[in-house]
């Protein structure tokens, strides 16, 4: 790529992982569990819902190829059953429910209330919308950028990374899909890469250890992984992963570039006092 082309993507993962926590926490807070319970979804089926609602009732198969590399099963003992129990409209509004109280919770009304919130918020909503109108091929961007806008500026800030973050991964797949990987089979690339513990990624996507092995050995059997223990890329297999996550960074660049660096930069000051404080307190 030529110094363009890197700075762009540079600015979109810095940008990403500056206000990701501000989404992910959504996974993690007592507070969402609680508000898809009080529907009557419980477990992993409130994860999957809530994040496939604004795509309406669709059909599990959609799920799997849209969240790409969980256990089908899994995701078919929740979906399209959840649907029978509350609609995708009710999960959207438990959702951001669950977002209001986490918020309030964990940062508390001032900050929520502060002009930093809303300059924050006012900055993301200008990449997201961008983003929304770029989600030709991105069928989660779409969905969630066709979601409502909330009038709180917390919850705009927070349904801004919401729809920047799902443009990120539908272009990751993309990339993933392009480069011939199922997807366990980049879940044992991630592991490979040493950011998160295979036994992790393996127990939370719902993959058995036998279809776990069964994907290490086809990933070895193409050249990706060197053989033996512990996950270890080949030297072609880390060109391509490099391939992949540098493809990953420039696909997520456009929304980014309307704000450019200056205002890219001030988002990523406003929010990152907000990110470290959720960050420490949902390990």
């Amino acid at each position: 790529m030529n110094d363009a082309v890197t700075d762009r993507a540079l600015r979109a993962r810095k940008t990403w992982r500056t206000l990701e926590p501000l989404h992910g926490m959504v996974y993690f807070v007592r507070e969402a569990a609680e508000a898809y319970e009080r529907l009557g979804i419980t477990g992993p089926a409130g994860y999957f819902a809530s994040r496939a609602a604004p795509m309406g009732a669709v059909q599990a198969d959609v799920v799997v190829s849209t969240f790409f590399n969980f256990n089908p099963e899994l995701v078919k003992a929740a979906i399209p059953s959840s649907w029978v129990i509350a609609t995708p409209a009710a999960l959207v509004t438990a959702r951001f429910a669950a977002v209001d109280a986490a918020c309030r919770r964990l940062l508390g009304d001032e900050a929520l209330a502060s002009a930093e919130m809303r300059r924050a918020a006012d900055l993301a909503r200008t990449a997201a919308e961008e983003a929304g109108h770029r989600a030709e091929g991105r069928p989660l961007a779409a969905a969630h950028a066709d979601v409502a806008w909330p009038a709180e500026p917390h919850l705009v800030l927070w349904h801004a990374q919401s729809i920047l973050r799902e443009y990120r991964g539908d272009g990751h797949i993309a990339l993933l899909v392009v480069h011939g990987l199922s997807g366990i089979e980049a879940l044992v690339t991630h592991a490979a890469a040493g950011d998160v513990p295979a036994q992790l990624l393996r127990s939370t996507r719902g993959w058995p250890e036998e279809a776990w092995h069964a994907a290490v050995e086809a990933l070895r059997g193409r050249g990706w992984l060197e053989p033996g223990a512990p996950l270890r890329f080949t030297e072609w297999g880390g060109v391509q992963r490099r391939a992949i996550e540098d493809g990953t960074d420039a696909l997520a660049a456009a929304p980014y570039d309307v704000l450019g660096e200056e205002d890219c930069a001030a988002l990523r000051a406003l929010v990152r006092p907000w990110s470290t404080i959720l960050a420490e307190q949902l390990r």
